[in-house]
């Protein structure tokens, strides 16, 4: 399953309040929690603990590394965890600490532009979090053109300014077949920015290649240079337009056991645009999931991508007037605090939706 959730998991009250301070202690201290440690955090004799701790590794909730004494959470424990404290009602961003919501709206708001608060995102997560901040910027397909700015960099190079009217810039390097001059690329740009303004992205492209073919005189050359300058800028292939941002990936460093070759598999696997597009897309992918949680917490990422065995995926969709623009979300390993990382994404998500609203209001 992709989300928390589990079904079948029948605990006892001692055994679930045992299993918490398990699941608690080992994120605390990062070392295997012995029975006596949790004896004397719940008052039980180390007996009690001892047989209860035994029975959830029966249940496959614990597990006891190499020759240690003391015993590990699993992923089913994990999962558990956070179902229960979603049950509790713990996992609302209100609830975050008032010093971490400081950090993050001293960070966030007032960011122009859906665009530069998700690309500022992932900085921030990864700042609250032991893992890595990561964010996708979805391409809007009714966003609308407000602006394009074309300029000669080099023989047959060119920077194309595209920015639409949900605050998206983009940005991109063409490099073209046959070289144009400063003053056909300020016609072309001209001329885009007086008969498409307000135009969805898309139209724009169509409506180029129509005029194109219809037209038989001079004003074909300018909009054949429009129509090539349009279709570098703003490609075809959408997922082209998807973009990634990743930071705290240093984070990941931390408390590695000398499993070196691992660590670059992960670093691998977190560079890649396609593989995290593809998470990201394939785990959050409505507004709430099953329990009716915007924040989703996904422990099996290894199904999709083997590299990220043992990583835990939390997110929430962007979301402005109900439209998706984007994901922002945090990457970790299982030992993360579960309250304070889903609190903290869900509180970008709520951000995220309040600033580019007000932003919009304003504009």
């Amino acid at each position: 399953m992709a989300d928390a959730q589990q079904p079948g998991l029948h605990l006892h009250t001692r055994q679930r309040a045992i299993l918490t301070a398990a699941v608690e202690l080992y994120v605390e201290t990062g070392e295997p929690v012995a029975s006596q440690a949790i004896a004397r955090l719940s008052g039980l004799s180390s007996a009690t603990v001892r047989n209860t701790m035994a029975e959830l590794a029966d249940a496959g909730m614990l597990e006891q590394p190499h020759t240690s004494a003391g015993r590990v959470p699993t992923a089913r424990a994990f999962r558990l965890h956070v179902e229960q404290i979603r049950g509790e009602n713990r996992l609302v961003p209100c609830l975050l600490p008032e010093r971490s919501r400081v950090h993050i709206a001293s960070q966030l708001q007032g960011i122009a532009g859906a665009q530069a608060f998700l690309e500022r995102t992932p900085q921030v997560l990864a700042t609250l979090s032991s893992g890595v901040g990561v964010a996708l910027a979805s391409a809007q397909a009714g966003d609308l053109l407000e602006h394009v700015h074309f300029q000669r960099l080099a023989h047959k190079k060119v920077l194309a300014v595209v920015v639409t009217r949900s605050g998206a810039v983009r940005d991109r390097v063409l490099l073209l077949a046959n070289d144009l001059s400063s003053a056909d690329l300020h016609s072309a740009a001209r001329y885009l920015n007086e008969h498409f303004q307000g135009w969805s992205v898309e139209r724009v492209r169509e409506e180029i290649a129509a005029r194109a073919e219809r037209e038989r005189s001079e004003y074909l050359q300018l909009l054949r240079a429009a129509e090539l300058l349009w279709n570098s800028a703003v490609p075809t292939d959408r997922a082209d337009e998807q973009t990634v941002y990743l930071d705290g990936v240093s984070n990941l460093l931390h408390g590695a056991e000398g499993d070196r070759v691992r660590l670059r598999e992960v670093l691998a696997a977190l560079e890649a645009k396609e593989q995290l597009v593809t998470l990201l897309a394939a785990y959050v992918d409505s507004e709430r999931d099953a329990q009716g949680a915007t924040v989703r917490v996904v422990f099996n990422l290894e199904e999709r991508a083997p590299e990220m065995q043992g990583l835990v995926l939390v997110a929430a969709p962007a979301l402005l007037d109900g439209t998706r623009h984007g994901t922002v979300g945090v990457i970790g390993t299982q030992r993360m605090h579960y309250q304070n990382t889903i609190n903290a994404v869900g509180y970008v998500a709520e951000l995220f939706a309040l600033s580019q609203g007000e932003a919009g209001g304003a504009a």
